[in-house]
């Protein structure tokens, strides 16, 4: 039985029918995260629903109105310039175990299935050395590996190299076991805490590959980056190593 626990506000039941969900967590210079979390911040948004689990970090922190929250991840319902409404999952955390991971992972795919989400696509961030910019999609289905070169964009079959882990791998892979159509984009970073470079490119790259202008510019994600940046630096525990047991055999696996 899933310990993770999902919250509704607004008087919503279950997720909006819509077309697009963009989702991501702490990572690889934050670089999804930031454009996530910029959506949130720039244009009209709506708390939908959080979903809490028990491996989070116990670590509740206060909101812009001063209000004590929970750790969770938080879906908002965006409605972007063009009048047209996505759905965005952000959080500071992701489950820090990988029961955890999957649990959380399940329980939101559950929910995109029954609200017919038209297509998830997973944002993050690739450690590279500088002056490497690629953006890299990636699917865990033929289907989906169709339907994306179908829309004129490529799919890498190469990158990233080592794989995924975390909520961002969780996410991505489960997909197509709840016949959840979804895609991971990922841009290089040269990994600092807050890459609000990588973010903006991560943001051109959906507009001139998936035809999604989410109207956002450079100056958007860093008023985030800054915002990020003072809460990664006071706060440690968002950054804790997840806890997996044999962590060697980890080494060299992108994490997100």
């Amino acid at each position: 039985m899933s310990r993770a626990r999902i919250v509704w506000y607004g008087g919503a039941k279950k997720l909006p029918e819509i077309d697009l969900m963009l989702h991501a967590v702490p990572g690889v210079g934050n670089v999804g995260k930031l454009v996530t979390d910029s959506l949130v911040n720039t244009h009209e948004s709506t708390l939908v629903a959080r979903i809490l689990h028990p491996d989070l970090p116990p670590h509740a922190t206060l909101n812009e109105d001063g209000i004590l929250t929970p750790p969770s991840l938080d879906i908002h319902s965006v409605i972007l310039p063009d009048g047209s409404n996505i759905l965005t999952l952000s959080s500071n955390f992701q489950p820090l175990t990988p029961a955890g991971q999957y649990e959380v992972a399940s329980s939101l795919l559950e929910c995109c299935k029954e609200a017919k989400i038209g297509r998830l696509l997973i944002l993050a961030g690739l450690s590279a050395e500088p002056g490497n910019e690629a953006v890299h999609v990636v699917c865990a289905s033929e289907e989906d590996v169709n339907a994306i070169t179908e829309m004129g964009v490529e799919v890498s079959k190469e990158h990233p190299a080592a794989g995924i882990i975390g909520m961002t791998g969780m996410v991505s892979s489960l997909a197509p076991t709840f016949n959840q159509p979804a895609a991971c984009v990922i841009a290089e970073t040269v990994g600092t805490s807050v890459d609000s470079v990588a973010a903006d490119r991560l943001v051109a790259f959906l507009k001139d590959s998936f035809k999604l202008d989410i109207g956002l510019e450079l100056d958007n994600t860093k008023a985030t980056a800054e915002k990020l940046k003072a809460f990664f630096d006071l706060d440690e525990v968002a950054e804790m190593p997840l806890d997996f047991e044999n962590s060697d055999q980890d080494a060299g696996l992108f994490y997100a």
